[in-house]
């Protein structure tokens, strides 16, 4: 058995607490400023219940079936309810109830991600049933491949921090789930701006600071390893909303707030994989490809595909996080700065597993939306009525709105 150490123990403690930051309030606000103002509240309420759900189905199973056990694709239930797991119980340097509540704010955020491609469409039991669903369904099983021991962990994939588990999961997820909930009236060209921009820039800020500890706080340690992944983490983000802007000043003479910020979210969510792996300069590099692939995601999913992932989750997230899973196979290697490989690893033997990784997980996520969404459909009802739709979720399904006259 390790020991615990009290810095390690110490620094995930406050990555702990940032990474939740990073849902509550900042996806929550990042969230509510791009939709219409009938609406915010719903988005915030939705952020608000998945957080609750998730949390207590980390304990009540998906912890346990995420890392216990050594079967190659699911965990067991010997951890259900944290049952023999005491204050001494240890994880590497770390209390393992700690290792457990840093897992939890990541099973947390990866189904609110999803919140964004349903906005002002769906139905709030649907969201329930749906997330709690996918949380054990899809989440858990491709957390245990990754990081729990799975199968792809004995492979060496590199995924330092969730451009697999978080990313390509959430983002794939999210553009199965609005095909089948169907477009808001008025997709594409006729749907009102977002109605509060400033919200969306608080919320990004929020969670440029929170993926410090989403990304560093994936060393599991105060050391070299989480030093590195937040400088990378804050330099592709920082490369990446200048190319966002710049992309859009050459289209449009203008670079735009939401634009901007959409650009730093696509570049932390592309240098998530490979934060602890790669160097400064390749982490920049990583943002910058981040805007030049997501941004035109963003175009082709919106006018080519015209499926309506109204905050383009797919897009950012899901094509961001599996980029960076495929150029860290090339990144990490030492003559560009990195970390290396795994002992015989080779450049070209590591971007086979990674791309392997990349089909596994995005198929695995898109079979289980589908069949989790046929579920909701079947029983509580996936897409609001009309009605509700018209009137705003935030009144017709909460009884509240977020500004009162």
């Amino acid at each position: 058995m390790g020991r615990i150490d009290a810095a390690d123990t110490a620094w995930v403690l406050s990555a702990t607490a940032l990474v939740l930051f990073m849902t509550l309030p900042g996806l929550a606000l990042f969230y509510a400023g791009l939709v219409r103002m009938k609406n915010v509240l719903s988005v915030m309420m939705h952020c608000v219940a998945i957080a609750c759900l998730a949390s207590v189905l980390w304990l009540f199973g998906g912890y346990s079936l995420a890392f216990s056990g050594t079967g190659p694709l699911i965990g067991d239930l010997a951890k259900f309810g944290l049952i023999g797991v005491g204050r001494d119980s240890v994880t590497g340097s770390l209390p393992e109830t700690l290792f457990f509540a840093f897992q939890m704010t990541f099973a947390v955020i990866t189904p609110a991600l999803i919140v964004g491609a349903f906005v002002e469409r769906i139905r709030f039991a649907a969201v329930l049933l749906f997330s709690g669903l996918w949380l054990l369904v899809v989440y858990a099983p491709v957390a245990h491949w990754v990081w729990g021991g799975g199968w792809l962990m004995g492979r060496h994939v590199m995924d330092f921090a969730g451009g697999l588990v978080v990313h390509a999961t959430a983002g794939t997820s999210a553009i199965v789930l609005a095909w089948r909930l169907g477009p808001r009236d008025g997709y594409p060209r006729d749907l009102s701006p977002p109605h509060n921009p400033g919200f969306t820039m608080i919320g990004a800020g929020m969670l440029w600071v929170g993926w410090y500890g989403f990304n560093a706080g994936s060393a599991l340690a105060a050391n070299g390893d989480a030093a590195a992944a937040l400088i990378a983490t804050h330099l592709s983000a920082a490369s990446a909303g200048l190319v966002w802007a710049l992309i859009e000043w050459i289209r449009f003479k203008r670079a735009s707030m939401v634009g901007m910020v959409t650009g730093v979210v696509a570049g932390l969510a592309t240098v998530t994989p490979a934060s602890g792996f790669v160097g400064p300069i390749a982490g920049a590099g990583i943002g910058a490809a981040a805007s030049l692939i997501c941004y035109n995601a963003v175009e082709f999913v919106r006018h080519r595909v015209k499926i309506d992932d109204a905050l383009d989750v797919f897009a950012v997230h899901g094509v961001g996080g599996i980029l960076g899973v495929m150029l860290v196979a090339v990144l990490a290697a030492k003559q560009f700065g990195g970390a290396g490989y795994a002992p015989g690893v080779t450049m070209a033997g590591q971007a086979a597993t990674q791309a392997l990784g990349v089909a596994a997980t995005v198929a695995w996520s898109a079979i289980g939306t589908f069949v989790l969404a046929f579920i909701c459909e079947k029983t509580v009802g996936l897409r609001a009525r009309d009605e509700v739709i018209e009137e705003g979720l935030d009144l017709a399904a909460h009884g509240e709105r977020a500004w009162n006259p």
